[in-house]
């Protein structure tokens, strides 16, 4: 099991922690990952990582379907893929229609369609074959919509792929699952039970085996958030907010993908209060109800003995083939340098 470095997007201020990277890329991390959420953009920031290191690798967990043509991502990645010697991993998600909507004013309709061809444009750029023709439900290239002047012409990249540039997803449920499954290098849910890693497995196979790929071939990447300390009352607590703003505040009851999650991850009846309590304005309360257990279950909080005897679980399911990445957050020093210990010998 590889370990990756999870940074995630700015609040107010913008500030890269290279010190921490530079530190994760000495204890032989593979990945660090950047985000973007309606501030600080995920491309700038892969840059600005890929040029501060020399080995490890750097990825984007996400970047928005909205913000970016296909082409442009792809135009993107060949160009970091050339300055970074390789280095650059793709990650999309179709985001969710809050964000979509409310901030690129674009529609939200269709977003596993929209993946699919997001992901098939990408690769025909990649390829080279021959000039980019495709023709979706969503993208056509080149346009032919009722304003189009008719001057278009399919066009080939004029920068080579030196190499097979991965590209992740982040996903959750099953149909997205399979989809990435057939046709990317892996996915990241946002947290996982490692002793329930194989919740993702059948539609895994069923993407995979639509491919014609082997389970070596793909990625299960999750999130792992890592607070270490003595007090584990005050270290679960330092993880809590996150989980309460996925769970209760990322999008409207019943169009929740996390709070869904929540649920097939065992905590239905919690789910449902923290989702009441946090729109309903109960920020607070919306965190305390976030049970202990879950945050035990997919994170890892507590004094340094107990956070390695938890590591053993997600060993065995490294071991056992289910998970072949895990993406730390965490920006102590020494927790980096527990679990590299502790995974990678």
């Amino acid at each position: 099991m590889k370990l990756g470095l999870n940074l995630g997007y700015s609040g107010r201020k913008l500030v890269l922690p290279l010190a921490l990277v530079a530190e994760a890329e000495r204890l032989g991390f593979d990945s660090c990952w950047t985000s973007e959420a309606y501030g600080s953009d995920a491309v700038s920031t892969s840059a600005w990582l890929l040029a501060n290191t020399s080995r490890i690798r750097v990825g984007t967990a996400i970047l928005q379907l909205p913000a970016r043509t296909p082409t442009m991502t792809a135009m993107t990645a060949l160009s970091l893929d050339h300055l970074s010697g390789g280095r650059f991993i793709v990650g999309l998600g179709p985001s969710g229609p809050q964000v979509v909507e409310g901030w690129y004013g674009a529609s939200y309709a269709k977003p596993l369609t929209r993946l699919r061809e997001y992901i098939e444009i990408m690769r025909l750029v990649f390829a080279r074959e021959a000039p980019v023709q495709y023709s979706g439900q969503v993208y056509q290239l080149p346009y032919r919509g009722p304003d189009a002047s008719g001057l278009a012409k399919p066009l080939k990249s004029i920068l080579h792929a030196e190499r097979r540039i991965s590209i992740y997803t982040a996903s959750l449920q099953p149909k997205s699952v399979a989809m990435s499954a057939e046709l990317t290098d892996g996915f990241f849910p946002i947290w996982l039970n490692p002793e329930r890693a194989d919740m993702f497995e059948a539609p895994i196979q069923e993407g995979l085996a639509k491919a014609g790929k082997q389970r070596q071939d793909f990625d299960l990447a999750p999130f792992v958030g890592v607070v270490m300390g003595d007090d584990l009352e005050q270290c679960r607590n330092m993880l809590k907010p996150g989980l309460a703003l996925y769970i209760g505040g990322m999008g409207a009851r019943g169009k929740n993908f996390y709070n869904d999650y929540a649920g097939r991850c065992g905590y239905p009846d919690a789910a449902k209060k923290v989702q009441d309590l946090y729109l309903d304005g109960k920020k607070t309360e919306a965190v305390a109800a976030v049970p202990d257990a879950l945050v035990d279950d997919v994170a890892l909080v507590g004094p340094a003995d107990r956070i390695k005897d938890r590591l053993q679980a997600w060993i065995a399911a490294g071991k056992a083939g289910r998970v072949g990445t895990m993406i730390v957050g965490s920006g102590q020093p020494e927790a980096l340098r527990l679990i590299a210990e502790t995974v990678l010998g």
